[in-house]
């Protein structure tokens, strides 16, 4: 019989990070891969992404929604409590041998507690980070303790992980899968990113993501208001934004985005450009701004810098690319002067990315293949004492 791997995706960023394992886990014959999408791939307001997935050629096993028409704390919570009655009933019909999830988002932690209700073993990627500026760290770490497979992208992540009490042999640290995808993607040309998005790329742009800050509240309209009134400042700029996630007042920073571009012809909005237009539209770019994880972990490929906005990504190892600054408006003038310097953009040029050299997926999936053919889990953990 062949084992069944059931892929969770929630997000255009976390597919976009799978994509390369499933691909993978899809050339071995003795699996069984099942890709189940959910969350915001399922939103017409965020963009319909499951498409994505599927002119890549992958079929889904199954389209879940779950999320309410709205970002408040209680839809939040309700998307979860719907999130947890359908994958019991899927994972039913399913019964995986193993179930892959990606990061640190409420809807993963809603299917990881249905699966470890039904004794389904956790293959937990990206575990061990810090994020003190959202409740996606104590998500990441409550996912870590129900997984029983561990893949980190930083050494330093890998021995969180074991101090959470996970046996060192479960534990593997690989690197990114993101710095993976960009040596692996073949970019497209400035001419073609320019007549994909219908916007000409004329002039220095930076690329613009930024989502709420949870642990935060009622501050998101300050931040955001002082944020585009400092982009407003940069009058030789032009800019690309993608929108926030569906987090808790995700939809008041696209809004915002949205009325924005409205009366500024230099900079245009995107619910989502999809991995390759992203990573495109980065590499050509004078910088990258906002509080996303990829403006930590994958910007630092391209050499260029990232203005790194309040708490989101707190606790995270940086690259000397990064500039952190607070979300108030003299900070970032200082942070957006800083990303211009010349002196400082010279210096990254022979920076290394510290998270990793771009060969994660396929030591991931060997890892699942031996501890799946070996038939070497035992959901019955010890708890590893340091």
């Amino acid at each position: 019989m062949k084992k069944k791997i059931s892929v969770l995706t929630a997000t255009r960023a976390e597919y976009g990070l799978l994509k390369r394992v499933i691909r993978n886990l899809k050339k071995i014959d003795d699996f069984d891969v099942r890709i189940v999408a959910t969350g915001m791939h399922l939103s017409p307001e965020f963009g319909m992404t499951y498409r994505e997935i599927e002119e890549d050629g992958f079929e889904l096993d199954e389209k879940i929604e779950i999320l309410l028409s709205s970002d408040t704390e209680t839809s939040v919570s309700k998307s979860m409590g719907l999130a947890m009655i359908s994958f019991a009933d899927y994972f039913q019909r399913l019964k995986p041998d193993l179930l892959l999830v990606l990061g640190d988002r409420f809807e993963a932690m809603a299917v990881c507690c249905v699966a470890s209700n039904m004794r389904i073993p956790i293959a937990h990627l990206c575990g061990g980070e810090t994020t003190e500026g959202a409740i996606d760290e104590s998500i990441r770490h409550s996912i870590t303790k129900m997984s029983y497979l561990h893949f980190t992208i930083a050494e330093d992540y890998r021995r969180r992980v074991i101090q959470l009490g996970e046996a060192p042999d479960r534990v593997f640290n690989f690197g990114s899968l993101g710095v993976e995808t960009i040596q692996e993607t073949k970019l497209m040309t400035k001419e073609e990113l320019e007549n994909s998005i219908q916007f000409k790329l004329d002039k220095p742009y930076g690329v613009l993501t930024f989502h709420p800050v949870t642990l935060e509240e009622g501050q998101v309209n300050q931040q955001c208001k002082d944020l585009l009134e400092v982009c407003e400042e940069q009058s030789d700029m032009k800019f690309i934004f993608t929108k926030a996630n569906a987090d808790t007042s995700g939809r008041i920073i696209n809004q915002m985005l949205e009325e924005y571009v409205k009366t500024h012809n230099n900079a245009v909005v995107f619910t989502s450009l999809g991995m390759l237009r992203y990573l495109s539209a980065v590499s050509y770019s004078e910088m990258v701004i906002g509080n996303s994880s990829s403006g930590i972990v994958e910007v630092p490929t391209f050499q260029i810098p990232t203005i790194n906005i309040g708490d989101r990504q707190k606790g995270r190892i940086m690259a000397p690319s990064v500039i952190s600054c607070e979300p108030v408006k003299e900070e970032m003038r200082r942070a957006f002067q800083k990303a211009r310097n010349k002196e400082f953009r010279n210096s990254l040029k022979k920076m290394e990315n510290p998270y990793g050299n771009g060969n994660a997926s396929e030591r991931i999936v060997e890892v699942i293949e031996t501890f799946l053919k070996n038939q070497t889990i035992d959901l019955k953990k010890k708890f590893y004492d340091l």
